[in-house]
């Protein structure tokens, strides 16, 4: 049985980071702002999944259809985030946070970015200390 580590594929998470940048977007334009060739029906057809999944919403403009995100950015990748953690990292987010802040991909630069923004919230007060 399949158990995928989240509920978006590859295409439909490029296609989702599109709408959300165009914020109003209809398949074709989706199709020419992607980076690699993927057949337009194709697109199409992912579009139309991320509609049904919720992830987008669907408005006619004439003989068109016109998709805008049906759900915030921040909060889809909440999620998808939550789910990686939970399946990858056993609901550890400190277990994340060690792996990405050492991971051979990210610069010095970044590196020391991770452990910034770590500090920060490390600073700010929690509900608990108000």
């Amino acid at each position: 049985m399949r158990n995928p580590i989240t509920s978006l594929g590859g295409t439909e998470m490029e296609i989702l980071r599109l709408v959300w940048s165009l914020e109003r977007a209809t398949a074709r334009e989706v199709h020419a702002a992607m980076d690699h060739q993927v057949a337009y029906t194709t697109v199409a057809t992912v579009i139309k999944n991320l509609a049904v999944k919720g992830y987008l919403s669907i408005e006619r403009d004439g003989a068109t259809y016109v998709y805008t995100p049906a759900r915030p950015a921040e909060e889809v990748r909440g999620s998808l985030l939550t789910s990686v953690v939970d399946k990858v990292f056993g609901g550890s987010a400190r277990t994340l946070i060690q792996t990405l802040a050492g991971h051979e991909s990210l610069t010095e630069t970044e590196q020391a970015e991770v452990r910034r923004l770590l500090d920060q919230l490390g600073a700010e007060p929690t509900a608990s200390d108000e």
